[in-house]
């Protein structure tokens, strides 16, 4: 047997590839979009490959389906209950895909979503005991799938609730504690809220340490699994429902669009949108006026589709030589209306200096000053309710966590001040220009966020 994890450290993100070396035969577990290192290995290996499952609709990225069958004509599998607009092999309980000797086993587990399952993997046919069992998001290393992200489809997180208590309490712990867990996501995930930095672990492993594992009632696994799950960053819903259309393909090969200064200037007239992934240093010192700045050293891809509209054209300000990751990075979310990226930046900023401005960022004394001068700002705090839970909070300062900020900012005055802050200034930077963005005057951010004004005794 052949069996390759694949994990993209920017969202957190695992797919898989399972083959029978002796047939050849391989199947692909929740490829992202861009399918190249599964393709390149199946040739380097001699492999075809004859089927794609998607656990379950993936909300957080943009899944591989329709380029691999595209590359391969390969069948598309999912659970029974999935409905899409492209046609696909529903794969029910217990049903066996067999690959040679090697066999894939299909496990319903519903709860993350309705259509969710899981595929047991065995070494041989005849094996009594399963080499590993890919989870999708059913189960996690330290967690469960959180299963409150459909509540605007119409079926409740108590609903789904009770399906991933069945599917965790029953079905993944009815396995033997030597089945190997392999999730489609590790820690930094949004899909739940206590994953683990591990890439695999065992059913004997997730049964004596993983809360969501012990024995409980029905009604007491729904409120530990529903309670404290931070807000779903706003591309969720899109790519959810862009998972299930025919939608267009990517094409890694084609590469971004360099935009002279002139190009650039008039698309930014025009309305679009400039993403600046510099450092937020950089961004500070100097800016295209209107810029959302969302750093391309940290969850690029998911910051992106937390603050920024996947219906606005966009053009991207990247840091040297990162051009083509950046773009790569915004179609893994199914941000594809990208115009280019701008050639020069240097020497653009100089070009259009008439167009460019710095941002305002506070260290904690002058944030302490300001808050007992004559106009204090309001202070925003964009971090989780769970870092204000653990870690404490800047008095008076309005919690809106980043992921709720595009949809909330109505709720902040124009004519005051405001200083965005979350653990340690790198959020705070993307929340800050989106504020900007969008007109606020006099927007700051907090150096160090509140780490440094902890460490220096200002709360």
């Amino acid at each position: 047997m052949f069996f390759s994890q694949y994990y993209l450290d920017c969202l957190s993100q695992a797919s898989y590839m399972i083959a029978d070396e002796t047939t050849g035969q391989a199947v692909v577990v929740d490829p992202r979009r861009d399918v190249s290192e599964y393709l390149a290995d199946a040739r380097a290996h001699g492999f075809t490959v004859v089927g794609v499952i998607n656990t379950h609709f993936h909300a957080d990225f943009v899944a591989g389906h329709l380029e691999m069958a595209d590359e391969t004509g390969a069948w598309i599998g999912y659970g029974r209950r999935a409905e899409t607009e492209y046609p696909i092999r529903k794969l029910a309980e217990g049903e066996r895909i067999a690959l040679g000797d090697v066999v894939l086993e299909i496990m319903e587990t519903p709860g993350h979503t309705p259509e969710s399952v899981s595929v047991l993997v065995y070494e041989h046919a005849a094996d009594p005991v399963p080499y590993g069992v890919l989870t999708g998001d059913a189960l996690f290393i330290g967690d469960v799938g959180r299963p409150d992200l459909l509540a605007s489809s119409g079926v409740t997180a108590e609903e789904l609730g009770a399906m991933l208590h069945d599917s965790v309490q029953r079905k993944l712990m009815g396995l033997p504690d030597a089945v190997r867990v392999f999730p489609a996501h590790g820690a930094g995930s949004a899909c739940g809220k206590n994953l683990s930095t591990e890439k695999q672990s065992t059913i004997g492993e997730q049964r004596a340490t993983n809360y969501a594992c012990a024995p409980m009632s029905r009604e007491d696994f729904v409120a530990i699994v529903t309670a404290g799950q931070s807000a779903a960053p706003g591309y969720f819903a899109y790519d959810a429902e862009l998972n299930r259309k025919d939608r267009a393909r990517y094409d890694g090969g084609a590469g971004p669009r360099p935009l002279r200064i002139a190009d650039f200037a008039a698309l930014r007239e025009s309305g679009a949108v400039v993403v600046d992934a510099r450092d937020p240093q950089e961004f500070a010192a100097g800016h295209f006026r209107g810029a959302v700045n969302v750093p391309a050293d940290g969850r690029f891809a998911e910051q992106a589709g937390t603050v920024l509209d996947p219906a606005a054209e966009l053009v991207v300000v990247a840091p040297q030589n990162r051009e083509d990751e950046i773009v790569t990075r915004l179609a893994r979310i199914g941000f594809d209306r990208v115009a280019g990226y701008l050639l020069g930046p240097d020497d653009a900023l100089v070009a259009l200096a008439d167009q460019v401005t710095p941002a305002s960022r506070l260290t904690v004394a002058q944030l302490g000053a300001a808050l007992t001068g004559d106009n204090p700002p309001l202070v925003v705090d964009v971090r989780t309710e769970g870092e204000r839970e653990a870690n404490g909070f800047i008095a008076e300062a309005l919690h809106i966590p980043l992921a709720e900020l595009p949809a909330r900012r109505a709720e902040l005055p124009t004519d005051r001040p405001l200083v965005v802050h979350c653990a340690g200034g790198h959020r705070s930077a993307i929340g800050s220009s989106l504020l900007r963005h969008h007109g606020f005057a006099d927007v700051s951010d907090l150096l160090g966020g509140y780490t440094a004004w902890a460490l220096v005794g200002a709360a």
